[in-house]
């Protein structure tokens, strides 16, 4: 093989990736095993989609090295490959944010309208939280909290926010983060947070970037 062939094969090869990326819902669940390990059947219930259909998805994403499976017993369980496809997906969302005329309407529409406050950088929230100024809340599920989780964070599903406010300290901000930087359930939060009088922002990203990054993480999951 010549090397003209062999960038050829190469490019052949890599094009492999993008050819898996290229389905919307493919990405949504990459997102979702950002977060933690899943079963077939738990990511069919998270995206909406038959059992059948999820686990083809899950086959292009292993096939394309996006995605890892391992069995145990009757189950398939999934995850990332590693925090490159974090890196690769901040990439392409960034990419799409500065190049795509749609996505910069989708985004100005839907999403600055819910919050026209900037939100935080990692870095800022690391340095204040560690300084004690903010509380820093996780409002993504139980589960997905107690597999890993912002350092310090405290869990509170967006739907409880109101009933347990007085676990959140009266005298800081609050700085909300969920799955990711399109993720609504941080901006709900900050919304609801703000109709009762707290000083609230959202985290620029969400868990999977704050921990590719390598910032303080922690995990309350039983093994």
């Amino acid at each position: 093989m010549t090397q003209h062939n062999v960038k050829r094969e190469l490019y052949e090869q890599f094009a492999r990736v993008g050819k898996a990326l290229s389905s919307g819902k493919r990405l949504e669940m990459l997102e979702f095993l950002a977060q933690k390990e899943r079963t077939v059947e738990a990511m069919s219930k998270l995206a909406d989609q038959s059992v059948a259909n999820t686990s083809q998805h899950l086959l292009h994403l292993r096939r394309a090295g996006l995605a890892v499976a391992r069995k145990e017993g009757l189950y398939v369980y999934y995850s990332l490959a590693g925090k490159q496809v974090v890196a690769l997906l901040g990439a392409l969302t960034a990419l799409g944010e500065t190049h795509l005329a749609e996505v910069h309407k989708l985004i100005q529409t839907y999403l600055s309208s819910k919050d026209s406050l900037e939100a935080v950088p990692a870095k800022e929230l690391l340095q204040r939280a560690r300084k004690g100024l903010v509380t820093v809340l996780d409002v993504r599920p139980a589960d997905e909290f107690e597999s890993g989780h912002i350092a310090g964070a405290v869990n509170i599903p967006v739907g409880q926010i109101r009933k347990r406010l007085h676990e959140l300290p009266a005298d800081r901000e609050i700085v909300a983060y969920c799955r990711g930087p399109y993720c609504l359930l941080a901006y709900d939060a900050v919304a609801e947070l703000r109709k009762i009088g707290r000083k609230a922002h959202r985290l620029e990203s969400g868990f999977p970037e704050w921990m590719a990054a390598g910032l303080p993480v922690e995990s309350t999951e039983i093994s």
